[in-house]
């Protein structure tokens, strides 16, 4: 006998979070290996008009990209095309211009050689040295002291970001899976949309998921939200560019649940959906395994800015696979060790627990990200989602 869910109490726990203001709208979804359990959509597509979200909704998932990307680089790694011990810069040349970022003189950025290369692996991995602006206030100075733009607005110049430690030394969460898509469009000769569509959204039949929407699909995408002085939320519109001067790995994509679920259905099933095998049994296990040895994913990462962020504070006992943030432990009425997971920043978030059999997704679009109503939000869910279960 397979898995059921009791959506009942997920329901109400999602429709009170739109209700009360802690999320604009919100669209969920949750499966087993064998196909979809629960959905359920609520709020408005767009603040202020009657269209309601739904499964079918298209959202941008931002950093839930990273694990598409990640996916196109083992599979290429399979195929022995890429060597993740390689240094970066025997794909993608610029990288070894990279400097790190060792503080500021005045207004002077002072920069040095890193003491060793980074490889694709530390792009993987988080631990090559790159950070994000929203988390590193070094890399937010930096930014603003050059005139250098960061990856959002899709220009090219932000690859001259530089790192902030040398590689290796700690996990620092940052713009390394849009250098990883780089290196996958260096080995493919071709451009990451591309890769993508031809080696897993494509074989996978997620054919609302794409980098560039059409015209219908972009009628059916939801804006970006945030909330005005009033407390109620309103519209900022697209916030990113449809016509970016590359594809970003890193958080490029749109999708919608329904589509997603897809992608997190094949990892379940270690690598394999409907016939369509996308990745290696053992692939899949790696990706599943923590990738960071004795370092760990931080307890605590502070904002550097606000309005795009609040702090992450997970606490202790958290690792990296390929692609992934993993629990060591069991968390207390919801997902069981060794689960995958990770986040987008419009606040979307996806896990797939392997050992209990589920995998599920929870969106919205709206910032800043993990507010405390938001991240509250994902823990109801997950927590509601795991009471519901019957087997």
């Amino acid at each position: 006998m397979g898995i059921s869910v009791d959506g009942s109490g997920i329901d109400r726990v999602l429709q009170a979070a739109v209700d009360n203001g802690a999320v604009p709208h919100v669209a969920a979804i949750a499966a087993d290996r064998d196909g979809v359990l629960y959905e359920f959509g609520a709020g408005p597509r767009a603040a202020g008009e009657s269209d309601q979200v739904s499964t079918s909704t298209h959202f941008r998932i931002m950093s839930m990209t990273k694990m598409v990307a990640t996916t196109a680089a083992l599979q290429q790694r399979e195929r022995g095309e890429l060597d993740f011990d390689a240094p970066v810069e025997n794909y993608v040349p610029e990288f070894a211009n990279l400097q790190v970022l060792e503080g500021f003189d005045g207004d002077r950025p002072k920069l040095r050689a890193p003491k060793t290369k980074a490889t694709v692996k530390h792009l993987v991995t988080h631990t090559s040295g790159l950070g994000y602006w929203f988390w590193n206030e070094d890399i937010k100075r930096w930014e603003e002291l050059t005139g250098t733009p960061n990856v959002v607005p899709g220009d090219m110049s932000a690859f001259t970001a530089p790192l902030v430690h040398d590689p290796g030394e700690r996990y620092t969460y940052g713009i390394n899976t849009d250098w990883l898509g780089r290196v996958v469009e260096a080995v493919a000769g071709t451009t990451l949309d591309v890769v993508v569509k031809e080696g897993i959204t494509g074989p996978l039949g997620m054919n609302d998921t794409e980098f560039a929407l059409s015209d219908s699909q972009q009628g059916n995408k939801t804006p970006v939200h945030m909330k005005g002085e009033d407390g109620a939320w309103f519209s900022a519109g697209n916030v990113l560019p449809d016509d970016p001067q590359w594809w970003a790995g890193g958080h490029g994509l749109h999708s919608t649940p329904r589509d997603y679920i897809r992608f997190e259905r094949a990892l379940l099933r270690n690598g394999e959906l409907d016939g369509e095998r996308i990745l290696k049994s053992e692939t899949v296990d790696e990706a599943f395994t923590n990738q960071i040895g004795d370092l760990d994913f931080p307890h605590a990462i502070a904002s550097a800015d606000d309005p795009i962020t609040g702090p992450f504070n997970l606490g202790p006992g958290w690792k990296w696979g390929w692609g992934l943030l993993l629990n060591t432990e069991d968390q207390p009425g919801g997902r069981r060790a060794g689960t995958g997971a990770w986040a987008g920043l419009f606040n979307t978030h996806f896990f797939v627990d392997r050992t209990t059999g589920i995998c599920a997704s929870i969106y919205s679009n709206s910032l800043p990200f993990i507010t405390p109503e938001a991240l509250g939000l994902y823990g109801e869910f997950e927590q509601a989602l795991y009471a519901g279960i019957r087997q």
